[in-house]
């Protein structure tokens, strides 16, 4: 019998069931993941390993790269070529060892062809070329027009002509080839090769020709303080590095392209001073 006044418990009550804590407020454990999960999960943790080895692989790569690579070594610049031509060559460096080709001092020289000399001579034999030619008359008209009177003695000659020069010339005065050479170049070695060299005496003192007294002639003097004007130098001065003796009269053009390159490219030759 039913008691008035009083309710009955609920059957699914708390207490009943010996639980202190709400179902809304129990701890749950984290749910497994599914076998569908997993094969989800694993083609991205393959995609992020392979872009970490992949970075891993071109770090490394560079590193060793770093080590192994050849290290470039600072090289000499060639000294610069004075832009002025018809310097003389007094002061001058010229080391014969930078040419492979070097004989007894003389560097190699090309032979011109026939087709770029003139004359320079009355006689049309002595040639230079033609740039060369061109401006030695000039230099000649000029020193005339001053009461000097410039003579060619050489001009061009070939491997051929120098050859007799040096060892029939030689084996007269019973020179070895080290006392020729003081004189006379080897043949495939004579500045006469190019074109753009030339024998020069006075004709007022034929006497001093080829002789180192030409430089007391008024020729020699004319040269000295109006060569350049013309883009010639002298190849020989005292004391010169090649150890070619003094040779006054022999001149040379540098006027142009060709014939500055021919003279002082790959030969380190350093410019002379320019006189203040």
């Amino acid at each position: 019998m039913n008691n008035p006044g009083f309710s009955e418990k609920p059957q699914n009550s708390s207490a009943e069931s010996g639980e202190e804590i709400p179902p809304a407020l129990r701890d749950t454990d984290t749910p497994e993941a599914t076998p569908n999960q997993v094969r989800q999960f694993q083609p991205m943790v393959l995609v992020i390993g392979g872009v970490v080895g992949f970075i891993m692989l071109a770090v490394i790569s560079g590193f060793l790269f770093f080590l192994t690579a050849p290290k470039k070594t600072a090289t000499s610049q060639p000294s610069p070529v004075s832009s002025t031509p018809g310097i003389a060559q007094t002061g001058t460096s010229v080391n014969p060892q930078d040419n492979a080709d070097t004989v007894l001092g003389h560097l190699t020289y090309a032979e011109a062809p026939e087709s770029e000399l003139a004359p320079i001579s009355r006689d049309g034999r002595i040639k230079m070329r033609k740039a060369a030619a061109e401006k030695y008359q000039a230099m000649v008209r000029a020193a005339r027009s001053a009461g000097v009177i410039l003579l060619p003695i050489s001009g061009f000659r070939s491997v051929k002509d120098q050859e007799q020069l040096f060892f029939d010339v030689g084996a007269q005065r019973n020179q070895t080839p080290a006392q020729r050479a003081a004189l006379s170049a080897p043949p495939g070695h004579s500045e006469h090769h190019t074109g753009y060299a030339v024998d020069i005496g006075d004709g007022a003192t034929p006497a001093t020709n080829l002789q180192t007294t030409f430089d007391k002639t008024k020729a020699y003097q004319w040269l000295e303080g109006n060569a350049a004007r013309f883009s010639f130098e002298m190849s020989f001065p005292k004391d010169n590095a090649q150890g070619v003796s003094y040779e006054p009269w022999h001149w040379r053009f540098v006027g142009d392209r060709d014939s500055l390159e021919t003279f002082y490219k790959a030969k380190n030759i350093k410019p002379a001073k320019i006189p203040q």
